[in-house]
């Protein structure tokens, strides 16, 4: 069996950052600082269709902050 066949049975959980960017970890793994739970946890598949859902700008958010302070100055 090639690893492209093996099943993938990890539980992931979706962690996001103080720049809201989002990613996905094992349930085992620690957070690592500057990393929270989103609240989302399940198969691979759950969770990119998760982050997918929710992470409509991947702009980081000190970004989008700046370009909103610039279009007000505007």
């Amino acid at each position: 069996m090639s690893t492209d066949e093996k099943q993938d049975n990890t539980i992931y959980k979706v962690v996001v950052n103080h720049e809201e960017q989002y990613s996905i970890w094992s349930i085992s793994r620690d957070n690592a600082v500057g990393w929270r739970d989103a609240g989302k946890s399940g198969t691979k598949a759950e969770c990119l269709a998760y982050i997918k859902e929710v992470w409509i700008d991947m702009r980081p958010l000190s970004l989008r902050h700046k370009m909103k302070v610039a279009t007000s100055k505007s």
